[in-house]
């Protein structure tokens, strides 16, 4: 297993790769690559997320059980979002971020994107996808210990992520359609999308007010057992 050991390194890079490069990665993508190649770019994006991901690690023991248990919140989020209309990989995701850091949430939130896009279709959108949970379950991970002793400010951040999902796709939409960013068309792709961006709203919250303290409970006690 890598383990990146530099602590000045670790800083930089959880700041560049989720902020920057894998932006970088999405946009870019979607202006110079066509249609053939959207895998690639995803493929871009989740190796990125595998480093942001390693940064998180302190000890190697510690990582791989880390590791085994963003797995298993993976595969979670991915059956779940064969749930029709309600989707729970926002939630998931950002328990994850909570319990286990931001880089696990980016981690899980990435890779359910790009799995559960196997059977859902894959595509150009994908990485935006992954861009979108990946930012929603690190900024999480950023706010974790307020998001913990605040149910009312966990509900309302799974309402804000629901829009922010929302408005991170619209700009691949614009993107994708006009070869470059229109403001006027970003606007139209926002009302049009908006029926959908309150069902992920209303989908984060109900999921968040379920499942928030019975996994969070869980992972808490793994993290004491374990040491994670």
């Amino acid at each position: 297993m890598i383990v990146i050991k530099n602590d000045k390194i670790k800083r930089i890079l959880r700041i560049l790769i989720p902020l920057v490069l894998i932006p970088a990665v999405c946009i870019g993508g979607s202006l110079l690559f066509d249609e053939q190649k959207h895998i690639f770019v995803s493929l871009v994006v989740a190796f990125f997320s595998l480093i942001l991901f390693i940064t998180g690690f302190e000890r190697k023991v510690t990582g791989t059980r880390r590791m085994v248990l963003v797995a298993v919140m993976t595969a979670i989020s991915v059956l779940g979002r064969f749930i029709p209309f309600f989707k729970p990989i926002t939630a998931i995701t950002v328990i994850t971020a909570m319990y286990l850091g931001g880089e696990a949430g980016f981690l899980v939130g990435s890779l359910s994107a790009l799995l559960s896009n196997f059977y859902f279709g894959q595509g150009p959108w994908t990485a935006f996808q992954m861009l979108a949970w990946g930012l929603i379950g690190f900024i999480a991970g950023l706010m974790a210990e307020p998001l913990k002793k605040n149910k009312v400010l966990l509900l309302a951040y799974g309402v804000l992520a629901g829009v922010a999902f929302s408005f991170i796709m619209d700009v691949w939409t614009v993107l994708w359609y006009s070869a470059g960013f229109d403001m006027e068309l970003y606007l139209i792709s926002i009302k049009a999308a908006i029926p959908h961006t309150i069902l992920y709203a209303v989908s984060n919250f109900i999921f968040l007010l379920v499942l928030a303290k019975p996994f969070g409970d869980k992972l808490e006690r793994i993290k004491i057992k374990y040491g994670v």
